[in-house]
């Protein structure tokens, strides 16, 4: 009897254990996942010392999630595979607003929020006024878009990460476009912020000598009937970690500037500190097929 070194004859009576499956996109999945695993652990020579690490460590990613906290998604995030998903998956139309990963922060419900609002409700922040459009591909505006929005404060920290020191739905809001597809609202400038690191997502990047920290950025979530939504941030020109973001998600068509303005009369019509600074852009949407 011949000895299979290789475990080749595993890999196949494995792949073969799926051809029973009855959905063909799961047993496709299943088929390239069994071999992709099997040709890693052949390539590297994985020990089964190695391999009872890798699964403790899963175990406590696992263990680390919560209602408000998704672990797993970080994961994802800071392996660059949330962001090849969108690559791939992405809406590619021309002119279309670029996609990028959703993080792992929109844990919540935004509240729903009249346009103008401020979003910032402790205060302390640069003061900012972001504005736009939610357009079609062709530029005809989408009146009655919805637009969800979050983001850190001015120093850095989402709602859920301070209980009790920020309230629930700071950073938070739910918009509805005007009649003619327009949306703004007040907030602070965000800060650029490490991703959490007290679990095993940042083992991991300690391990491996990175970084955690994200620019400064703005998540949206726009949505019209007839078109595909978009998930997206804009992140602020100028900032730090434009170019080594942990988690792969900047495009270049997202770095916006928030413009400083020096205008008592406009800052005082948007209820706002003077200067204050200013983003504007549009979001533009792909038809459904």
């Amino acid at each position: 009897m011949t000895t299979d070194a290789t475990g080749t004859g595993v890999t196949e009576q494995a792949v073969a254990g799926l051809a029973t499956t009855s959905d063909p996109r799961l047993r496709e999945l299943l088929t390239g996942l069994v071999r992709h695993l099997h040709d890693f652990a052949r390539e590297t020579r994985l020990t089964q010392e190695e391999w009872e690490r890798a699964i403790a460590f899963l175990t406590a990613t696992g263990q680390a999630c919560t209602d408000t906290r998704q672990e797993f998604i970080l994961l994802s995030d800071v392996l660059g595979l949330s962001m090849l998903l969108e690559t791939l998956n992405g809406h590619h139309a021309p002119g279309a607003t670029e996609s990028t990963v959703l993080g792992p922060f929109h844990m919540t419900e935004s509240p729903a929020r009249a346009l103008g609002d401020d979003i910032d409700l402790v205060g302390g922040g640069e003061p900012c006024v972001v504005s736009g459009r939610v357009l079609s591909e062709d530029g005809t505006p989408l009146p009655g878009a919805t637009v969800d929005v979050w983001q850190a404060d001015g120093k850095g920290y989402y709602d859920v990460q301070q209980p009790g020191i920020q309230p629930a739905g700071n950073g938070r809001g739910l918009f509805t476009a005007d009649t003619e597809g327009r949306f703004w609202f007040r907030t602070c400038v965000p800060a650029p912020y490490p991703i959490p690191t007290d679990g095993p997502v940042g083992d991991l990047l300690r391990a491996t000598g990175r970084h955690p920290y994200r620019p400064a950025h703005i998540h949206f979530i726009a949505a019209a009937e007839g078109h595909t939504p978009v998930t997206t941030h804009i992140f602020v020109a100028g900032g730090d970690y434009l170019d080594s973001d942990a988690v792969f998600a900047v495009r270049r068509s997202l770095v916006q500037d928030f413009a400083t303005t020096d205008d008592a009369l406009l800052a005082r019509g948007f209820g706002v500190r003077n200067p204050f600074r200013q983003a504007r852009f549009d979001l533009v949407l792909e038809r459904a097929s």
